[in-house]
């Protein structure tokens, strides 16, 4: 039994193997009734890393994306798409739509790409839910630099949490308390909103730093605060 919980890789007869080792005789029928008999199923994995642990310990390699859509005054949607980096939580906003069709789905990839390639930066995959503006071709600009698609479960939007977390609170923050009168008008707010997120918000999934600090703050001096969205939001500064 300890052999089976503290090497979840081992079939019956690498248990058996290693038994015969210590001296101790028993058969694969042995091994594998007295497993069943305490719950434990055959290899190559009783136990393993549960989505939040793989997520953790592959952050660094990780981005995920989604979309979420913005009504304006007059009812009109929007739909908005962005990548998040799972590790430093870096959001990039790709683009706003009232039409995201394939081709302005694929583009913006592209464009995503396209940057990071420019910027010698490398990801292994790329976490999205099954939406269906998610296409094939979607998924293959990001396989042409090493990029691998993982699709969630149905129904699973826990399985994209860093992404949906992200969209809880650019609305809680920013878009629930703003009207939204064009899209030129949220492009403008998602940006603006984008910077304040990367580069001035405390995450408290980073120790309460910043995706993006700024490391050349002074440590000395007046605090100065800057009004965002007229005031919904405020940041606070040393004066240089």
């Amino acid at each position: 039994m300890r052999f089976a919980r503290e090497n979840p890789r081992w079939g019956y007869l690498r248990i058996v193997g290693e038994l015969r080792k210590l001296g101790i005789t028993a058969s694969k029928a042995s091994v594998a009734t007295v497993l069943a008999r305490h719950g434990l199923p055959p290899a190559p994995r009783r136990e393993g890393p549960t989505w939040s642990q793989f997520l953790s310990a592959q952050a660094k390699g990780i981005l995920a994306t989604d979309f979420f859509h913005v009504e304006q005054v007059m009812l009109r949607r929007y739909y908005v798409l962005f990548v998040i980096e799972v590790d430093s939580r870096v959001v990039h906003l790709l683009g706003v739509t009232t039409n995201p069709v394939m081709a302005w789905v694929v583009q913006r990839a592209r464009n995503f790409t396209s940057d990071l390639e420019d910027a010698g930066r490398r990801f292994r995959f790329l976490i999205a839910d099954r939406d269906t503006k998610f296409t094939a071709s979607f998924d293959e600009v990001f396989k042409a630099i090493g990029i691998s698609a993982i699709r969630t479960p149905v129904r699973s939007p826990k399985a994209n949490a860093f992404a949906e977390r992200w969209v809880r609170t650019v609305r809680e923050d920013c878009l629930d308390h703003l009207l939204i009168y064009s899209m030129y008008h949220l492009q403008a707010v998602l940006a603006d909103y984008v910077r304040h997120y990367n580069e001035a918000r405390p995450h408290r999934g980073r120790q309460l730093v910043p995706p993006l600090p700024r490391h050349d703050q002074p440590r000395t001096g007046e605090i100065c605060r800057r009004d965002i969205f007229g005031g919904i939001i405020h940041e606070y500064d040393r004066a240089a």
